[in-house]
């Protein structure tokens, strides 16, 4: 398990979650302000799939 951590416009956070959500299995975004206005800061806890054959 990892944490990712992104730093993005708000209108590009739902993408971004999705496409990791693609990636990874993930947990819930944890969305958090910048000191940078106009942007926010979110914590994805993931994991690698697994591929069983």
């Amino acid at each position: 398990m990892f944490e990712i951590r992104i730093i993005c416009a708000p209108g590009d956070a739902d993408r971004i979650r999705a496409a990791l959500a693609k990636a990874f299995t993930t947990g819930p975004a944890r969305q958090y302000p910048t000191r940078d206005p106009g942007r926010i800061r979110l914590y994805i806890t993931a994991t690698h799939r697994t591929t069983d054959q």
